[in-house]
């Protein structure tokens, strides 16, 4: 570690995904002058989640009131349509349908109605027969219409607030090693040997943010399990008007499958919820034994199993059938069949998961001697991504003015 005379940065994001970006382009919006550099392993931005997910702006209804989720994602939603606006994304607001198919799923459609109201999302509940105004293919016992949901080109988003963050954006720049001090400030050592400096850290490595936190010497306390998503692409899209969605079992963080008209025109079916096999693995073909042996020793990892097995091989069942998840895209879509899905990219979710099995189910943000780690930021994350960026961002000008 150098003197102080030779940071290379006051801020150095380890990310460059959109959350990292929007933390970069938060500070300095917020301090102009703050020099921030940004750390990114892949050859260009928004590689894996970001890239990776059905590109829709969520209202918010899901989530606990009060919760950083339910705060970020309503605020982020009005806020990432007004980015978009401003700068000329692609995106529109479409509005969403969650349909109950069976008579169980009535309470808990009923109780997504509460939520909504309390996080103050304005929704219309629908009978079997309104459901057809809004999607005319689509079948159910009764659905509720949320309105301020919307699709987005998320790349383009973390594209621009790359440019207008006036940041140093260095891609290629995988990190091996951190030298954090809490009297001096953090050394970052990236692949080639390359040295970077800077007098605070923020840690928005997705899926391998908690690896970078043990690396600046912090215990995060959880250890992200990769969650692969699987899609298929609609061939007949005039079946679906806009997005449709099951209701959620709430013992879950996932949404279930569902249909997405995105701003391309396609029209998007998925993602079930499947242990990966690596951190970014996008197919069963893809094994790292190192992340996977880290995956198996965590004893968060068996406990999810027992508890939720019979989840579990129903997500597994549909992912190695084709016709088993053909028969669950039928009961909100009676017309699709196996012949009409064609296999798309897949995404993995970076899921925090405790020592204990908990699935961690809100946005986690942890502060140590001059860092701030992002633990996780799964979806909603890029919807909520300018406010979660102004948090973050506003952690790390404090431990600035402190350090």
């Amino acid at each position: 570690m150098r003197s102080q005379g030779a940071y290379d940065c006051d801020v150095l994001v380890v990310g460059g995904g959109i959350v990292g970006l929007s933390t970069a382009y938060a500070i300095t919006r917020a301090a102009p002058g703050t020099r921030v550099t940004v750390l990114e392993k892949e050859p260009g931005p928004a590689r894996h989640q970001t890239g990776r997910n059905s590109g829709v702006i969520h209202s918010g209804i899901y989530y606990r009131p009060g919760s950083l989720k339910a705060r970020y994602a309503v605020k982020g939603a009005a806020e990432m349509v007004k980015f978009c606006a401003e700068y000329g994304i692609d995106h529109a607001v479409t509005g969403k349908l969650i349909v109950a198919t069976e008579r169980s799923e009535l309470p808990r459609l009923h109780a997504l109605v509460q939520r909504g109201r309390e996080n103050g999302i304005p929704v219309r509940e629908l009978g079997a027969a309104q459901i057809a105004e809004y999607e005319p293919e689509v079948r159910g016992l009764a659905a509720i219409h949320v309105g301020t949901t919307g699709i987005c080109d998320f790349v383009g988003v973390a594209r621009q607030l790359a440019r207008a963050s006036g940041a140093e954006i260095r891609y290629g720049a995988e990190v091996e090693r951190i030298d954090r001090r809490a009297s001096l400030g953090v050394a970052v050592r990236v692949r080639g040997g390359d040295v970077v400096r800077g007098r605070v850290l923020v840690n928005c490595a997705g899926l391998h943010c908690d690896e970078v936190a043990r690396l600046t010497g912090d215990d995060p306390g959880m250890r992200i399990v990769p969650f692969r998503g699987e899609y298929y692409e609609l061939a007949r899209p005039e079946l679906v008007r806009g997005l449709v969605y099951p209701v959620p079992d709430p013992a879950f963080p996932f949404l279930g499958v569902h249909l997405t008209r995105g701003i391309d025109g396609g029209v998007h079916i998925g993602p079930n919820a499947v242990p990966a096999l690596a951190r970014e693995g996008y197919g069963w073909g893809t094994v790292r034994p190192r992340e996977l042996g880290a995956t198996l020793t965590w004893p968060g990892s068996w406990r999810i199993a027992r508890r939720h097995w019979r989840y579990g091989a129903g997500e597994l069942r549909r992912s190695v059938s084709k016709k088993a998840f053909t028969q669950a895209v039928r009961r909100l879509l009676p017309a699709v069949s196996e012949g009409d899905l064609v296999p798309a990219a897949a995404g993995v979710r970076a899921q925090a998961v405790l020592r204990d099995g908990t699935l961690v189910d809100d946005f986690l943000i942890r502060e140590s001697p001059r860092a701030v780690h992002v633990l996780n930021a799964p979806s909603p994350a890029a919807t909520a991504s300018l406010p979660i960026g102004r948090e973050v961002g506003g952690r790390a000008l404090a431990a600035l003015a402190g350090a």
